[in-house]
């Protein structure tokens, strides 16, 4: 980076730049770019079906892009996949989750049902297909959290969210990732027996 910095530009992107070491940032000029608010997805939006000569009704547009979660990537891709399952579009059409959140809400489920260590081997299995489909660790962990702490009882949500944010830090510390999630799902069933 250094020798060639006269004639020669990198551009790193990353969507957290604590990931990024210490040493790399110091020789980096530092650009932080928002995730687009609702009103430009829809824009975003608008602009797509008008170059692929679709009407899409503003507030169904609304509703992908407040779906979404403020990420263009993944209201483009609701909005193929609402394309897909029904055209025109309605005001009211559904918006289908992403497969791999689905999977997610499955797996939680099959947490709940059993805590055993049979269970637990299962899990273990689905949670290494979602790493292999190149779902990232630590958005499975999250939205694994997010779907278990809808079926629990208030009192033991904070424990839970306490152990989650533990393995997440250190999964950031660790190599494997899924020793990190099995820990989490771990000691789920460990406090719900």
């Amino acid at each position: 980076m250094e020798k060639y910095s006269a004639s020669c530009r990198l551009i790193l992107c990353c969507n957290s730049s604590s990931k990024v070491t210490e040493a790399v940032r110091s020789r980096c000029l530092n650009v932080r770019v928002n995730a687009p608010t609702k009103e430009e997805i829809v824009k975003v939006l608008e602009f797509i079906g008008k170059k692929e000569g679709l009407q899409l009704p503003s507030e169904f547009a609304a509703r992908i892009a407040e779906k979404s979660n403020r990420s263009l990537r993944r209201a483009i891709l609701s909005f193929e996949t609402c394309r897909v399952q029904q055209y025109p579009f309605t005001n009211n059409q559904a918006i289908q989750a992403m497969d791999w959140e689905e999977y997610v809400s499955e797996i939680a489920s099959d947490i709940m049902k059993e805590q055993s260590p049979k269970r637990l081997f299962q899990v273990r299995g689905k949670i290494y297909e979602l790493l292999i489909n190149c779902i990232p660790p630590e958005v499975v962990l999250k939205r694994l959290l997010f779907e278990l702490l809808k079926k629990l009882d208030s009192e033991l949500k904070h424990e839970i969210c306490h152990w989650a944010a533990y393995f997440e830090h250190r999964m950031h510390l660790g190599q494997k990732a899924i020793f990190h999630i099995e820990g989490t799902v771990g000691y789920f069933h460990w406090i719900a027996t």
